[in-house]
């Protein structure tokens, strides 16, 4: 029957029921399967204000520790990379514009070297310095064009490189004294390796020093496994790939004493540098969840995540691992092996998209005679790389449940 010979009762019902229908067909034009990586998924949950403290550009001190607390109030880690280039700097940013939350960009030694350049002097770390130096400048000048805040940060450095990091504590300290503010606004030692008399001890000294310019201090308990930027761990014993709750709580207490000292702790529960197969790490996050309850109790805390947590290793991680680590506190995640695969990934894709036109100056499938400047000009294949590095990252927020935060 057509709609004019039905009755008003039917009429209405059957209209009200097209109607829904093309509403529901509306919502689902696009939707995400169940399995897919999407930041439509994240735009339901709430989010409290931001401190007044955090603005866009980069962060230190008291808005620095805000933003960490912020984090951790509302469930969410903020990732960090390893970048080794303004290029891979920019994909940070703008990757931290488009998911709506912060980034930490970060810098290791060997990364420090190559930006400074790889035939730079480099006696007593001084290219590392300098480039470390440079990068975060870098940082400074155009991160609040992007709108987010920004953490500049330094990684792993052992005892036998602790001249780059007496070097970046310099920096820190002149740039304090004309700006009121760390260069940097953290720096990691990792003295894992060390008994833990010797760890904490060499962490509290540190600590003193950077407690005075305001920076904060990212220290490592068990070793991380794999190998990452020279430093390598890959037959590290697995037992110590697993911290215990009573180490972290002395690393806790020593370091609480320090006045005005702010840190985080990044415990090893399993972590791993790197990608491997499925099956080959085993991630134990309960670790991290057991050690808040442990010093909590230690403490008579009434808050029941007393300490902030690194996850170092994340790349190649379950988005369960790491939603379960940043119910423990997890406030930071280093991602670096998928990056540089991104980073990589976006070039091949151009290599391979305009391949023809990439065999020559001169000559192409539209004319032997026609030049191919536009195509290898290298801005063209590096801004391939940082579209496909940003897009990964827009991904690993949605995985740090760290998407419109701000």
């Amino acid at each position: 029957d057509s709609v004019e010979n039905l009755g008003e009762p039917r009429h209405m019902l059957l209209r009200v029921l097209s109607l829904c229908a093309v509403a529901s067909a509306l919502n689902n034009v696009g939707a995400p399967t169940r399995n897919s990586r999407s930041a439509v998924s994240m735009q339901t949950k709430t989010v409290t204000p931001l401190p007044a403290t955090v603005k866009p550009g980069v962060v230190t001190g008291e808005a620095l520790w805000d933003l960490l607390q912020h984090a951790k109030e509302n469930k969410y880690a903020i990732p960090a990379v390893n970048v080794v280039s303004s290029s891979s700097i920019n994909a940070c940013l703008e990757a931290a514009a488009k998911y709506g939350g912060p980034m930490i960009v970060q810098f290791s030694r060997g990364g420090g070297q190559f930006i400074a350049g790889k035939t730079a002097k480099n006696e007593d770390d001084a290219a590392c310095i300098a480039g470390c130096v440079a990068g975060a400048l870098h940082v400074r000048e155009v991160a609040a064009l992007y709108g987010v805040p920004v953490i500049l940060h330094t990684d792993h450095c052992m005892r036998s490189w602790l001249p780059w990091f007496d070097g970046l504590m310099d920096a820190n300290e002149k740039y304090f004294e004309a700006n009121g503010e760390p260069l940097f606004s953290s720096h990691m030692l990792d003295l894992s390796e060390e008994p833990l008399e010797e760890n904490v001890g060499t962490c509290v000294e540190y600590l003193e020093r950077m407690a005075k310019f305001n920076c904060l201090l990212e220290m490592e308990l068990g070793v991380t496994g794999g190998e990452e930027d020279g430093v390598d761990n890959s037959d590290v014993d697995s037992s110590r790939l697993y911290t215990q709750p009573e180490e972290v709580y002395e690393v806790y207490k020593a370091l609480s004493a320090v006045e005005g000292g702010r840190f985080t702790v990044a415990a090893a529960f399993g972590n791993v540098h790197g990608v491997y197969a499925p099956g080959n790490v085993e991630l134990k996050p309960v670790i991290l969840h057991n050690t808040q309850k442990y010093i909590a109790e230690e403490i008579s805390s009434e808050d029941p995540l007393p300490t902030l947590f690194v996850f170092h290793g994340g790349s190649g991680s379950s988005r369960e691992d790491i939603r379960y680590a940043i119910d423990a506190g997890v406030i930071k995640m280093n991602i670096d092996t998928d990056t540089q695969w991104s980073y990589w990934d976006g070039i091949r894709t151009y290599e391979a998209k305009y391949h023809d036109y990439l065999q020559g100056q001169i000559g192409n499938p539209e004319s032997e005679t026609k030049p191919n400047k536009k195509y290898y000009d290298p801005r063209m294949s590096m801004r391939s790389a940082e579209e496909s590095m940003a897009a990964r990252l827009c991904e690993a927020a949605e995985d740090l449940n760290c998407v419109n935060v701000l």
